[in-house]
């Protein structure tokens, strides 16, 4: 089982509740289910309302303005940390809005890069004042099933198993499943789990992540 840090921290009005921290299980870096901070916020005043447009429309371009706004933030800030951005996400789910970053390292990501940089973007955020509704901010590690997005990925984690879904099917097959043995240039050759071994190119592939 991974390890799990949780903290929450709620700011509402002049008081502050502190975080609460959750330690579970052993494992260390990237897990199955990221190791994560959280926290949340409420600042104050997006772009003016007519910038923003009126129903789905409007919330789009707000989660365009905000992912934007901290994409731009954390390529600064990251790499003096050690570490590289993976993805920005801002939605609405069931308990509210989330805006979700994930971090990466070549050596794996720990509870205290998540805190670090919870931190240092939670303080930006409110210096900002960009988001003027409630909010849930986590920063986690993409997990050990982490997608595959680039050739670089394949190169990275050569020796480690993937699950790549093609565009079409390849000799009689649409989803593989096995090692990444070697990538040349734009080709990625797998070694399936029934031994045999079959090479595509980058382009052919629908999606692909890495799995256990």
């Amino acid at each position: 089982m991974p390890t799990l840090f949780l903290g929450v921290a709620l700011v509402a009005h002049d008081f502050v509740i502190p975080p609460v921290f959750v330690h579970s299980g052993t494992a260390f870096g990237s897990g199955l289910c990221p190791l994560f901070f959280m926290s949340a916020y409420k600042p104050v005043n997006l772009p003016p309302v007519s910038d923003r447009g009126s129903g789905s429309t409007g919330f789009l371009k707000m989660s365009q303005f905000i992912t934007d706004k901290v994409q731009s933030f954390l390529l600064t800030l990251l790499p003096t940390l050690g570490l590289e951005l993976f993805e920005v996400q801002f939605r609405r789910e069931g308990h509210g809005w989330v805006l979700r970053v994930f971090i990466d390292a070549e050596t794996g990501v720990t509870h205290k890069h998540c805190s670090d940089v919870s931190r240092e973007l939670g303080n930006y955020l409110d210096v900002e004042d960009c988001i003027d509704h409630a909010y849930h901010l986590e920063v986690s590690s993409p997990g050990l099933e982490r997608p595959l997005r680039a050739t670089g990925d394949f190169v990275r984690f050569q020796g480690k198993k993937a699950r790549v879904k093609l565009h079409n099917q390849l000799e009689e097959r649409k989803v593989l499943e096995g090692i990444i043995e070697a990538v040349n240039e734009d080709l990625i050759l797998l070694r399936l789990t029934d031994g045999d071994s079959v090479q595509f190119s980058f382009e052919m592939i629908n999606k692909a992540r890495l799995t256990i």
